[in-house]
């Protein structure tokens, strides 16, 4: 990984105010027809950034868009009231988008009609570049000498009217991104690792969703200490019944009823709204409120026969299974998984590159699990190409991955 010291607070300049102030949040037509015109007559890439409000809100809908432009200033959009902000995406045209972690804020801001035609991705930069703390405040005090106050990232970012506060950190957001990238490029040519990094920037811009989660509530943290089918399916119910409450009412899942209270629940199994409150987890008021709706999604799941009850072992999947049991089911493959981790974490090492960052942790246990016939490099390649892995990982790992497969 990286060698240089991260710099001493005594040697961070805090950034405490933008460039140009505080402006206002554009939320009308005539103002959005401002920017972009403001935008169309700018210099080099946009900065942008996408503000949401995660464990607030029902899914991760975006709350507010920052985008800066040399020459053009920064824009503070309220995408609520501007749902579609495509005419500034066409007032830029294919110039490049300065993001840092666009995996984020990209299906967010395609949403809204911001599609952009390159990305630099200064999060994947800093992975590539191997530095170990990569969030946005560490990258900038590493790379710019510059300190972000991060204080307002989890904040409820549906409020209205926003905060001046949120407002000022939401605009250093995208204050040094362009600078941070420039920086970054630098040293990505220096490593001779530029086009590597063009890779992964492309394959966030074009990556697709991912397809829906299979029995999404197996996610329910504490369901894996437990080991009865019943009290599975007291889970899977409550948390259904959290779902659509927590839909219709446009509210995080966990503000209407937490995981804890959701698994204490089916350890107990309740039969009345009594007992059930006399759960300590359902003791608080909202919760006591809507006892009646958690009872009656728990009364569905203890009435279910045997044979509609959730398997303890979850859904089935066409990947590999779980590591740990190939020892027992396959010490063959354990011995490929075992060898091609040692080929991996070396190169890391040596590259000063991420394990996961090299290679896709899943494609190489299933390369590992199913690998292809024959197994040499030329069908490694190509069975890795198929798993998304980028050119630039192919050609150094196919080979030595087939060595040992």
């Amino acid at each position: 990984m990286s060698s240089a010291l991260p710099p001493t607070a005594d040697d961070v300049v805090p950034l405490t105010e933008p460039a140009d102030g505080v402006g206002p949040v554009v939320d009308t037509p005539a103002g959005l027809a401002r920017v972009v015109e403001a935008f169309a007559a700018g210099t080099g890439p946009v900065a942008a950034d996408a503000e949401r409000a995660s464990g607030y809100r029902y899914g991760q809908a975006t709350y507010l868009v920052q985008l800066r432009r040399t020459g053009s200033g920064t824009a503070l959009l309220d995408p609520v009231a501007l749902p579609d902000l495509s005419p500034v995406a066409e007032a830029v045209g294919d110039v490049e988008w300065v993001l840092h972690a666009a995996s984020q804020d990209l299906p967010g801001l395609a949403e809204h009609g911001l599609r952009p035609a390159r990305v630099f991705d200064t999060e994947l930069a800093a992975r590539i570049l191997g530095m170990e703390r990569v969030g946005l405040a560490a990258v900038v005090a590493e790379v710019l000498g510059l300190g972000l106050a991060k204080e307002h990232s989890a904040v409820d970012w549906s409020t209205r009217p926003l905060p001046t506060d949120w407002l000022r950190y939401a605009a250093l957001d995208v204050e040094v991104l362009v600078d941070l990238r420039d920086a970054l490029a630098a040293r990505l040519e220096e490593a001779g690792k530029a086009g590597w990094a063009a890779q992964e920037f492309e394959a966030v811009r074009t990556a697709t969703p991912p397809p829906p989660r299979k029995d999404p509530w197996r996610r329910t943290s504490g369901t894996h200490t437990l080991r009865d089918r019943r009290q599975l399916a007291v889970v899977r119910s409550l948390w259904q019944a959290r779902d659509t409450s927590a839909r219709a009412r446009d509210v995080s899942p966990g503000r209407v009823l937490n995981d804890k209270a959701i698994v204490a629940a089916a350890r107990a199994m309740p039969r009345t709204a009594g007992q059930l409150v006399a759960l300590p987890e359902f003791a608080g008021k909202a919760t006591r409120r809507r006892a009646a709706v958690w009872q009656r999604a728990i009364d569905e799941a203890l009435a279910l026969p045997e044979d509609r009850l959730p398997s303890l072992r979850g859904p089935r999947t066409d990947g590999p299974p779980q590591p740990r049991t190939w020892a027992d089911r396959d010490p063959v493959a354990a011995r490929r998984l075992t060898a091609a981790r040692e080929i991996v974490a070396a190169l890391s090492e040596e590259l000063a590159v991420p394990v996961e960052n090299l290679l896709q942790p899943d494609a190489l246990r299933r390369l590992c699990w199913t690998p292809p016939e024959p197994a040499d490099a030329v069908a490694v390649a190509e069975f890795l190409r198929g798993r998304g892995a980028r050119e630039w990982q192919i050609e150094l790992l196919a080979a030595r991955l087939a060595d040992v497969i």
